[in-house]
């Protein structure tokens, strides 16, 4: 396992990198095949994403959705900073933990129900997308049109600290906010002026004071940018802003609080556009049950599997919001997630894979 992780890593796969998706995508899927699974690579866009399938479609049971992705955040060179090494009974690499470990338990346990001839209690659907990390622009709609009909979806992205499983995940949106403003001469005649830039600070005050930490809701303003010269009173300002959220019920009321703002600068007008980019999964009845049989089979392998929240969204989001059972974070237990020191605990390996195996046979 830990070479196959190794020859994964080693592939950079920088996400909306169409060309190197795709050459993974490309390297993975005779894997998966001789693992047992009919393979399908999917074009898009942003690359190549790839669909494979075991088990008889026939059965009467709704099949289950194993759910990764093979971008990384790292750009191509990372690996010369970062090799892949094995430290401390500790394995790093640029996207070892998210998620190239993920996929290889996803193979490991094709393999063993493979090699040992265990029978699945449903068909399984393996879907890895190529643009997850850039919010899955080009993937999206695959991902839900694969997942509709699925009892459940379990997703192989990286655990939480310690090792849990998320059982909830904030849903994001994403907007950008113009200001249009009128030039003036900042010397000779400012008052004929209005500033986009005066404007957007205090939009960005009215957006900022929409935080409301105790309850998860967030509102950041992550970029500013904005005017033509220091002498120049700005005529346009600009601003990037997340939101982020627990429950759609957050979600509405914050986006409708951003969507309703008005310019407070006479002469000034704002231009707001972007929306909803992921749904909260939020843990539901069927999803607390769908964690308490996974933890009950962690148990019998001897370990325990924690349950809990992150603040970061995946494409079990987009699966949730559709109202499928998705248990998030079954990977490799780690640390460093889009940091220099990301790594995988190796001796949690064997265990993920078996359990991974009991989720797909029991």
């Amino acid at each position: 396992m830990l070479a196959a992780i190794r020859s994964l890593v080693e592939m950079e796969s920088p996400t909306l990198d169409a060309a190197r998706t795709t050459a993974l995508a490309e390297c993975l899927a005779p894997q998966f095949a001789d693992a047992g699974a009919a393979v399908q690579l999917q074009p898009g866009p942003n690359g190549l994403s790839l669909l494979a399938r075991i088990g008889a479609d026939s059965t009467s049971a709704k099949p289950v959705m194993l759910l990764g992705h093979l971008d990384t955040v790292w750009p191509v060179g990372a690996l010369q900073r970062m090799p892949f090494r094995i430290e401390n009974e500790r394995a790093y690499g640029p996207g070892i933990f998210d998620m190239k470990s993920g996929i290889v338990l996803m193979l490991e346990a094709l393999r063993a129900l493979n090699e040992l001839q265990l029978p699945v209690r449903s068909a399984v659907k393996i879907l890895l997308t190529c643009d997850e990390e850039s919010g899955s622009p080009s993937s999206r709609a695959l991902v839900e049109s694969e997942a509709r009909g699925c009892a459940s979806v379990f997703v192989l992205e990286p655990s939480l600290p310690g090792g849990g499983a998320k059982t909830q995940r904030k849903g994001m949106a994403n907007y950008d906010l113009t200001i249009h403003g009128i030039e003036a001469h900042a010397g000779l005649e400012p008052e004929k002026g209005a500033s986009a830039i005066l404007e957007l600070a205090r939009q960005i005050q009215t957006l900022h004071s929409l935080n409301d930490y105790a309850n998860g809701v967030t509102v950041n303003v992550g970029v500013v940018k904005g005017g033509s010269g220091r002498n120049v009173v700005a005529g346009v300002a600009q601003a990037e802003v997340d939101v982020r959220f627990w429950t759609m019920e957050q979600g509405a009321r914050v986006m409708r609080q951003i969507e309703t703002m008005q310019p407070v600068l006479a002469g000034t007008r704002l231009e707001l556009s972007g929306g909803l980019d992921r749904p909260p999964l939020e843990r539901t009845r069927e999803l607390a049950a769908l964690y308490e049989h996974t933890r009950q089979l962690a148990a019998e392998l001897g370990f325990e599997l924690a349950e809990g929240a992150a603040g970061g969204g995946s494409d079990g989001n987009f699966t949730a919001a559709l109202n499928i059972p998705t248990l998030d974070g079954l990977g490799v237990a780690g640390a460093g997630a889009h940091a220099a020191h990301e790594h995988i605990l190796i001796d949690d390996l064997p265990r993920r894979a078996a359990l991974l195996v009991r989720l797909l046979t029991g």
